[in-house]
């Protein structure tokens, strides 16, 4: 289906807003643990066992994906670094607004030379109300005091846009988007946990032997935030889908208030209410 035609229909909104749900839900997960890099590395294998029987199911997708499936392989091992790194040095409230709300901008400006799609005026309008209210809900006083917290976000936003653009390429070249995502999601999680196995041995073993069950919500809650994101890209325009999905901004900060006990400031009511406005703006793009 050619770009252009793609539209943001209120069907798949309401999927991507639940979707956004899911995967601030696993973050919040990954930021609660007493170990942030083996609880990133132990959803993310326990994710790939969960995929082996889907891919099962619904097979292998066209040798045409497989390219793009290998390149996001190996983004994501950046992702989970910088992830578990802005994690360690910075509040959910600071670090995921940043790093998930930074990215749809680099998605929109990049989309017409890799993904051929055209933002309307509005739609662009909506994407830097969503980056305005970022700024306003992440960059609060306690950035100055956390640049490594702020520098992790932010790299983490340049490579959030890079293997979007990659799996929306990938999954559209698939045609299906449950093999693409199940494939991709059986791969994805051994690089990253290998290597935490490999440095953390026994360690990893005695956390995974106590977390699994904890983690293995994360892993469903990962495998369908990213599947429903992947599937809406090929019923909408990727920049669009990119920026709805940041509405999980808003479920991050609700999460870090009631579960965290992070303070829910002034600014950060601010900068949701400016998210929100720039989402409703996509919208009627």
């Amino acid at each position: 289906m050619p770009p252009e035609v793609l539209a943001m229909s209120w069907p798949v909104l309401c999927v991507v807003l639940f979707g956004a749900l899911l995967h601030a839900s696993w973050n919040a997960l990954v930021k609660s643990s007493s170990d942030k890099a083996l609880d990133m590395a132990l959803i993310h294998l326990i994710g790939s066992a969960l995929a082996l029987p889907l891919v099962a199911l619904v097979g292998w997708p066209p040798k045409e994906a497989w390219p793009f499936i290998g390149a996001s392989v190996l983004i994501h091992i950046g992702y989970y670094i910088a992830t578990t790194q802005a994690y360690k040095h910075g509040d959910l409230g600071l670090t995921y607004p940043l790093m998930r709300g930074v990215a749809p901008l680099l998605v929109a400006l990049s989309a017409s030379f890799t993904l051929g799609e055209t933002l309307s005026p509005l739609a662009w309008a909506g994407i830097l109300g969503i980056c305005c209210g970022v700024l306003v809900l992440g960059l609060s006083r306690q950035a100055l005091h956390a640049p490594k917290a702020v520098g992790f976000a932010l790299a983490n936003a340049v490579i959030i846009a890079i293997y979007t653009v990659v799996d929306a390429l990938g999954v559209r070249a698939s045609g299906n988007a449950l093999q693409y995502v199940a494939t991709l999601f059986l791969l994805d999680g051994w690089p990253f946990g290998l290597l935490m196995l490999a440095r953390r041995g026994r360690t990893m073993l005695d956390y995974g032997r106590h977390r699994w069950p904890i983690a293995s919500v994360g892993a469903l809650a990962s495998l369908g935030s990213y599947g429903i994101a992947l599937w809406a890209m090929t019923r909408a325009p990727v920049a669009t889908v990119a920026a709805l999905r940041e509405t999980s901004v808003l479920f991050a900060v609700l999460l870090g208030t009631w579960l965290l006990k992070e303070v829910f400031t002034l600014r950060r009511f601010l900068g949701t209410c400016v998210i929100v406005g720039g989402v409703m703006a996509i919208r009627l793009a």
